[in-house]
């Protein structure tokens, strides 16, 4: 089972809840030198344990951040940011809960095509969707009939503008790492229907490997010409392993297994994961441990932010093979089923 602790754990969380923690981890040799890393502390007003993380559409100063993460009491909150004359983000204010948006919350919550806010659903296998101005998931999806399992989504993300196949979705889930290429269309209702999902290899030099090691949550896609990332790369926060790791990416936006090199070491439930658009900054978040927010400084500026297109309708054809006569079947919309 996913995420275990003691009730003297969630006591000391709550002792750790209003401090920064001593020590937010150590950087990797190769990344040492050209990066910074600092621990913003807990959030004051959001439940423990915490899952993933990003910024509000359209607000650079209001941060979500889920909460009570893994539950299905599991909420995101919008934390308002404090940043310091550079844009760093330095601290934290007030905290409301972001409607009734992120039950099962886990360490992938990120905003996709169309500005749609999709969320990870740790354990029970579920990506939800919240439309812009939502105050609830508008659609949720089960993904064990699309093959997606090992033993549910943790995260996701969707490739970038100036990278390879951007546009294109992946999902990763804990504990195995399986990888995913997931194949998705417009549904009409502002949401998307899942198409297919395929577990690729990660390895060329191993075929036959489609899986990530250390426990995989919440990743982020690193531009080439950031110090240390001479080419096209990822950064994935392994939970298991309480590290950072490095990852050089494929034509197709994938992780290539044998270039995993340690960005962050001793970062106890390493969970969340995104960049600021402001400054270019890593930000995780951490899942038990001191329950904090860790900041990384070094990295470029995102320029230009990152796109909500939707990828070609060729790309569709190509993933979606097969997939078609999934479209809907496991699908529920909250709404409705309280209707």
């Amino acid at each position: 089972m996913k995420h275990v602790f003691l009730a003297s754990m969630v006591s000391l969380g709550l002792v750790l809840g209003a401090v920064q923690s001593g020590k937010a981890g150590s950087l990797g040799p190769d990344f040492a030198s050209d990066y910074t890393l600092t621990s913003l502390g807990s959030v004051p007003g959001v439940p423990l344990v915490y899952g993933g993380l990003t910024l509000k559409l359209g607000d650079p100063n209001t941060l979500l951040l889920g909460g009570n993460a893994n539950s299905p009491g599991g909420n995101l909150y919008e934390v308002a940011v404090t940043r310091d004359s550079n844009g760093h983000i330095t601290g934290f204010g007030s905290v409301v809960p972001f409607g009734d948006v992120g039950e099962y919350n886990d360490g992938g919550v990120v905003y996709g095509p169309n500005d749609v806010l999709f969320t990870a659903q740790w354990n029970a296998n579920n990506l939800g969707q919240t439309k812009p101005g939502s105050t609830d998931e508008d659609r949720v999806d089960a993904l064990g009939p699309y093959g997606i399992g090992g033993s549910s989504i943790s995260a996701l993300n969707f490739v970038p503008s100036g990278f390879a196949n951007a546009g294109a979705m992946k999902v990763v889930s804990w504990s195995t790492g399986n990888w995913y290429d997931v194949a998705y269309a417009p549904d009409g209702f502002g949401t998307f229907d899942i198409l297919s999902a395929t577990q690729v290899d990660l390895d060329p030099i191993a075929p036959g490997i489609q899986s990530l090691p250390g426990g995989p949550e919440g990743f982020i896609y690193v531009e080439a010409g950031n110090a240390g990332f001479p080419v096209a790369s990822m950064l994935v926060s392994d939970y298991s392993d309480n590290q950072i790791s490095a990852y050089e990416v494929d034509s197709l936006g994938n992780p290539i297994l044998s270039t995993r090199r340690i960005f962050a070491s001793d970062v106890i439930g390493a969970e969340g994961a995104f960049r600021d658009p402001v400054t270019g900054d890593f930000l995780f978040s951490t899942f038990g441990g001191a329950n904090e927010i860790i900041r990384v400084e070094g990295f470029q500026p995102i320029d230009p932010p990152p796109p909500t297109a939707v990828p070609e309708p060729s790309t569709f054809a190509l993933l979606g093979i097969g997939g078609l006569a999934l479209v809907g079947y496991g699908v529920r919309r909250k709404r409705q089923q309280a209707a």
